[in-house]
């Protein structure tokens, strides 16, 4: 975990002390509404539905216990005794009241969190890997890395008012956990031939009303130049992203506007100016970063026998390992999923008593720290295989071993309608609806791999183009429908979702999900994943079986009403 230096610490006072004047004078009237808004959103703070939502950076996905309980006491306190984790590997408090928002800050500043650049046309959150440090499949540690890309970015005056919002992912490993190639800049950590360490860049990636994957601008960039590089391509974005166009302002825009090879022509020629200059990387100031990072010190140990022993005995048990206990670089060691999509609850949802336990189980089994999946769970980096069952009988206890990670019912879902002023539609009871039908964990292991992704508009917060299944709820004369794609996925595979057809009611979308299932059912090959059968087949199978099928309920309706 990284732990903030004095400088660090200093820049979140100075911040935390400069909105509590902001919001004061704002309070008492010296400031308008046109004049406090871009303030509160420069600290996180939007205006939602119902009440003010608190977005608060969890860097990199890494959260330390103290941290943890500290969440719970802000929910308990200034909230409704729960927080919601996103895709973005942040933390957002739905119901604070605007006033006490400097006071949240400035608990959050004394256990070294904070919501700075949580919003508004900045670069944001830097997201990466959830195992980072500790998968098996990892090249590169991109932990440091990120936390030297979130310092640079930190209040960089260049860009401190970009065309839009801008994100950066950071992958480390064989396998893309990060989904780089959905974000404006994707890092990826390679060695060349002779083994130097270096990063693939993606430029252009993005969802929302337009979706695009990211495209290669530069095979290799080496590791000293990496800051001088993305400020490259964001100078070039600065000079020629749209201003005038909301809509059509993101990065991905332009790349697709001058096409890759111009936009990466342009970069290199920016790029000419700034190689080795005072973003230039050294060993020094890595071994800075890297060190202020106090990870535990872990020996492999032997396999364990009681577990394995477990696995064979207890079939509840061995379902959650399955699905929710992953390989780890040390053996006798491995990473844990913790669901948070429980059956009923609003995926990505915490309270404050959940807060409070993990800290403590966190502490008792995975050193003290959890980590944050865009996925909306949470995860013990490094947990002994003797200490598994017991962490398992703890998280049941919790609500927060539901043995779902990667099936149906581990939904990815936007607040939605019930809380978001900018949703067409609500997500979470579309959400809760599927999840019931589904609340068979035999049916669930049948099917397999199958990831479902919900998002109330356009803004694709709950990626939805890139979901096995993707629900997209749209506008239609003043009420909730639901778009539909299939076909979607995110990693090193990552695809676009295409829509199957007109949109559907919301009462409709359990059926419409089960005959996406059937469909698959009857057409996958052996050992076949559900993308998998869609990428072969097309869409058209699943189409006309859910269509045919509406089509049928509803005649069956008519004649019942006869």
């Amino acid at each position: 975990m990284y732990r903030y230096d004095e400088y660090d610490q200093h820049i979140v006072d100075e911040r935390v002390a400069q909105y509590a004047d902001q919001t004061a004078r704002y309070l008492a009237g010296e400031l308008g509404e046109d004049e406090f808004r871009p303030l509160r959103l420069q600290n996180g703070l939007y205006i939602q539905r119902h009440a003010p939502m608190l977005r608060i950076a969890v860097p990199y996905g890494n959260l330390r216990a103290e941290q943890l309980r500290m969440f719970a006491h802000i929910a308990r306190t200034y909230d409704h005794g729960y927080g919601h984790f996103t895709t973005r590997q942040n933390l957002q408090y739905n119901w604070p009241k605007l006033e006490d928002v400097p006071e949240i800050l400035r608990l959050l500043a004394s256990v070294q969190m904070h919501a700075i650049q949580t919003s508004g046309n900045c670069i944001r959150n830097v997201t990466s890997d959830p195992f980072a440090g500790v998968a098996a499949d990892e090249l590169i540690d991109p932990r440091p890395w990120c936390e030297i890309v979130r310092q640079w970015s930190t209040f960089h005056p260049e860009f401190a008012y970009l065309p839009r919002k801008f994100k950066i992912a950071v992958n480390g490993a064989a396998e893309d956990r990060a989904a780089i190639q959905i974000h404006d800049i994707g890092l990826d950590l390679r060695r060349d031939a002779g083994g130097n360490v270096g990063f693939r860049v993606l430029v252009g990636g993005g969802l929302g009303r337009t979706p695009i994957l990211g495209e290669e601008v530069a095979s290799f960039v080496p590791w000293q130049q990496i800051l001088n590089y993305c400020e490259a391509v964001l100078r070039v974005y600065n000079l020629h992203g749209r201003r005038d166009n909301a809509y059509k302002a993101r990065i991905k825009i332009l790349v697709k506007a001058l096409g890759v090879e111009e936009f990466a022509r342009q970069v290199e020629a920016e790029f000419v100016h700034l190689k080795d200059g005072p973003s230039t990387l050294t060993q020094a100031e890595i071994d800075r970063v890297a060190g202020r990072f106090t990870d535990p010190e872990l020996a492999p140990l032997p396999p364990d026998e009681d577990y394995r022993a477990r696995l064979a005995d207890d079939k509840g048990f061995a379902n959650w390992a399955r699905r929710n206990v992953r390989g780890h670089q040390l053996s006798g060691y491995a990473s844990v999923v913790l669901s948070l999509k429980k059956p009923g609850i609003a995926p990505g949802d915490i309270t404050a008593e959940q807060f409070d336990a993990v800290a403590d189980l966190c502490e008792r089994h995975a050193q003290g720290e959890v980590r944050v999946l865009h996925e909306q769970n949470l995860a013990f980096a490094s947990v002994r295989e003797a200490d598994l069952y017991d962490l398992w009988q703890q998280l049941r206890t919790l609500g927060l071993a539901t043995p779902n990670i990667g099936l149906l019912t581990d939904i990815i879902s936007c607040p939605g309608g019930d809380f978001c002023s900018l949703a067409n539609a609500k997500s979470i009871p579309i959400a809760l609806a599927i999840q019931d039908r589904f609340d068979d964990l035999d049916y669930l292991h049948d099917i397999g791999e199958l990831e479902l992704n919900i998002s109330g508009c356009m803004n694709a917060c709950g990626h939805h183009h890139v979901g096995h299944i993707g629900v997209l709820g749209v506008d239609k004369s003043g009420e909730e429908w639901y778009q539909v794609t299939i076909g979607g996925a995110q990693g090193e595979n990552a695809s676009l979702g295409k829509v199957i057809g007109p949109s559907f009611a919301a009462a409709e979308m359990p059926d419409v999900v089960e005959s996406l299932i059937r469909s698959y059912v009857d057409n996958r090959n052996e050992g076949e994943s559900f993308v998998d059968t869609v990428r072969r087949l097309g869409i058209e199978p699943f189409k006309t079986r859910v269509y045919a099928e509406r089509a049928s309920r509803q005649e069956e309706r008519k004649t019942a009403h006869a």
